[in-house]
């Protein structure tokens, strides 16, 4: 017996005490499959008490009861979330002497302040201290089983001077996750432990769920922003409503992604990794692998040229045994040839290997273009470094180094001190 609540916050599991409290349950499972608590906010937070919502008017003043709606439906009218008659709009209060308000998570029924008063709105408990002064006018009819962290975050929410929060926080979505008054009527053993009334009027309320949610109608002078809203873009624009636009909000993911890779591109240019910030892999190319090691690059460019023309094909081998890895590069002239070739080519057998084509992720042959031209200038740089110029240093003919930045010229020797050194030692 649960029911998930989404809501601006996140996600809340209720846990229902049918046994303790059937008529309050029935109620509340009646309203959410009428979806009745669609888009009502949280209007009352008091931190470290309660934080109520269920009604649709967000005053605490308004909303009705499912037995309301349904017997509003059966004289012709349309439901409404007010009733002139009180005594038809609320229900019974089911307050067990033993039931305490006692812990963080409980969920009550909000009333009027008098018995038997209870409609749609209840409430949460957002503490775990005993609150003595709910305990024996509340109908307690359920517990957070998961999503205790959300009640944390909507009990620290700012609030104005009449505890409403600044922002609002909304049940978005109800799912209905188990309903035992609506399954009793295929499980007789089941329903023995309910009352009969409510396993008959639970087939009265699922012709009221409507097929969608309701739209979400904002009041034109409510000025608050959604807690769920969020600055998209560089202009910092937003939406307030929860139920945005989807293709909305795939643009704005798509466009995150991309500025998340043009950055992570950039750096990897910096430190070296990509040759420019902006380099694509080429269309043209094509990666092969599941390759036989006898398989070679004639081979290969002779079974793919029959496509289009094959500006390189290249089997990738080891460095030092020149033994095939297994893989290759196959470049074409044209995207429509490389097109050609992987429809045709994939899981194709090439001496007895069933190979795997795709398009190449890799800008290799893009790095090897670049370091060509960065060596190609480098050597120019050492062309005028150390080219053959005039004569070098002393002691020779020409020929010699010219002026170098590196290598300075060596300093100059006296022919009469080598000579003295090669002359023998005279002893006395």
């Amino acid at each position: 017996m649960a029911v998930l609540l989404e809501t601006s916050l996140g996600e809340i599991v209720l846990d229902l005490f049918v046994d303790d409290a059937p008529f309050t349950c029935c109620n509340f499972l009646g309203l959410c499959h009428m979806k009745y608590y669609h888009h009502c906010t949280f209007f009352n937070v008091t931190r470290d008490f309660i934080a109520q919502t269920g009604d649709p008017t967000n005053t605490g003043r308004g909303g009705v009861s499912a037995f309301s709606l349904v017997a509003q439906k059966e004289e012709g009218a349309l439901p409404s979330h007010e009733s002139s008659n009180d005594s038809r709009r609320c229900f019974r209060d089911e307050i067990s002497p033993t039931a305490k308000h006692n812990k963080r998570g409980l969920v009550a029924m909000a009333n009027a302040g008098v018995p038997n008063s209870n409609a749609s709105s209840f409430y949460f408990t957002l503490t775990d201290n005993h609150l003595p002064s709910l305990d024996g006018k509340h109908t307690i009819f359920a517990s957070v089983a998961e999503g205790l962290d959300v009640l944390e975050r909507i009990n620290e929410a700012y609030v104005d001077d009449n505890k409403r929060p600044y922002q609002h926080i909304r049940i978005q979505h109800t799912h209905v996750l188990d309903d035992p008054f609506a399954n009793a009527a295929d499980d007789p053993e089941l329903a023995e432990n309910l009352p009969p009334a409510l396993v008959a009027f639970a087939r009265n309320y699922a012709p009221l769920a409507p097929p969608a949610s309701p739209e979400l109608v904002r009041d034109p002078t409510d000025t608050r922003l959604e807690a769920s809203w969020q600055p998209a873009g560089e202009d910092g624009g937003g939406s307030d409503d929860p139920d945005d636009d989807p293709q909305a909000a795939e643009e704005r993911a798509r466009a995150a992604a991309a500025k998340e890779a043009r950055a992570r591109a950039e750096v990897l240019e910096m430190v070296g990794d990509l040759p420019d910030a902006d380099v694509k892999p080429p269309e043209e190319m094509l990666f092969v692998c599941k390759l036989n090691s006898v398989t070679s690059d004639e081979d290969l460019e002779i079974i793919f040229s029959r496509f289009g023309k094959v500006t390189s094909c290249s089997v990738v081998r080891d460095n030092r045994t020149g033994e095939s890895l297994n893989y290759a590069f196959v470049g074409f002239e044209t995207k429509q040839s490389a097109e050609a070739a992987y429809f045709k080519m994939n899981d194709a057998v090439i001496d007895d290997r069933r190979i795997k084509v795709d398009f190449s992720q890799s800008v290799a042959h893009l790095w090897k273009k670049f370091r060509t031209r960065k060596t190609t200038a480098d050597d120019g740089w050492r062309s005028d470094a150390w080219g053959g110029g005039g004569g070098g240093g002393g002691g020779g003919g020409g020929g010699g180094r010219g002026k170098s930045a590196t290598r300075p010229p060596s300093p100059p020797h006296r022919s009469g001190a080598r000579e003295r050194s090669r002359s023998p030692v005279r002893r006395r």
